[in-house]
Parts: structure tokens; C-alpha cells; sequence
């Protein structure tokens, strides 16, 4: 893992979800699982980069959002290494679950892209992004308490792109 100066910016995008982790009671719907980062960190490679927490934790009052079809989004900070757009896919490693998905409003062809991540279900996800050919591939675990956060999300805006899902995989 290596530290850029643009990390403090995309740390942004998922600072509420680390910082307020230890301040409250473990959430339900906890599992076992080999998450790629044990602390917040930047993971990268030579095509992309991103800011992530060592879990995602959908709280009452916390950052992120419940869509309109009951899953679990919040935003995060990609880094564009290679030129073009991302695409994101993911699954859940350790049930069964519809895929994970990305709502994504394109920022030109290369540097940072955040993105709405969204977790159909709380549990272990393997998450990947690709550019160009090239692909990062990383593992997290998402949990939801209580209700999750009390914002409440209707899908993509108009002139946002899906990415993942399962519109990508049939």
C-alpha cells in the first residue's frame, strides 16, 4: 500500500464511516471475513486506486444511504491511473446475494472518480474496478445497524451510468 497525496481527498469520500466505527456498540450481521485492508488505507495498483475504511458500517446517522430497492450505498474515491471509464462489478463471498453495483457520474477520461457503491445485502464482498484492461480487486465487509442510515436514495440520477448489477450480468 502506498500513500499519495490525493489519498487525504478520497479519504474524504469514507472518513464519517471510519472515524465513527469505535464509538459505537458492533453491528449486526457481523461475519468473518479476510478483508484486503484491517485499518483504513489506500489500495492501489498500476491502473487504479482507492480510498477505503476496514469496513463499511450503514448506521442510523452515518454516512451512506438505503436505495430504493433496500441496499446499501455510500460514496467512494477511485483513482484513474490509465484512461478510461471505470467499470465496477462485485459479489458476495459468503452467501448468496444479487451482485453489487456502482452509480457513476463520468469525470472525464483519468484521475479521480468517485463513485456510489452499493451493497445490495450487508456481509463479505469482493469488489472490482477495472480501466483499460486493467483491474484492482479488493474484499471488505459490509454491515448495517439497526436501519442503516437515515438518508433514503431513489437510484441513479439522470445522466449517471450503472456499473455491475444485474442488468451487467445476464
Amino acid at each position: 500500500m502506498k500513500s499519495k497525496p490525493f489519498s487525504a481527498a478520497l479519504a474524504l469520500c469514507i472518513a464519517g464511516s471510519a472515524a465513527t466505527q469505535e464509538d459505537h456498540a458492533p453491528a449486526v450481521n457481523a461475519v468473518e471475513c479476510h478483508v484486503s485492508l484491517s485499518k483504513p488505507g489506500y489500495f492501489e495498483n498500476d491502473s487504479l486506486g482507492v480510498s477505503l475504511p476496514d469496513k463499511f458500517v450503514f448506521r442510523p446517522g452515518g454516512p451512506g444511504f438505503v436505495d430504493a430497492d433496500g441496499a446499501l450505498g455510500i460514496k467512494v474515491g477511485w483513482q484513474r491511473k490509465k484512461q478510461g471509464h471505470l467499470q465496477i462489478s462485485g459479489r458476495r463471498i459468503d452467501a448468496s446475494a444479487p451482485p453489487a453495483r456502482a452509480y457513476i457520474y463520468d469525470y472525464g477520461d483519468t484521475g479521480f472518480q468517485p463513485i456510489y457503491l452499493v451493497f445490495p445485502t450487508p456481509g463479505c464482498w469482493e469488489i472490482s474496478g477495472e480501466v483499460s484492461g486493467g483491474r484492482l480487486t479488493f474484499v471488505t465487509l459490509v454491515e448495517k445497524v439497526a436501519e442503516g442510515p437515515t438518508w433514503r436514495f431513489n437510484g441513479p440520477q439522470r445522466g449517471w451510468r450503472v456499473s455491475g448489477g444485474v442488468d451487467q450480468i445476464r
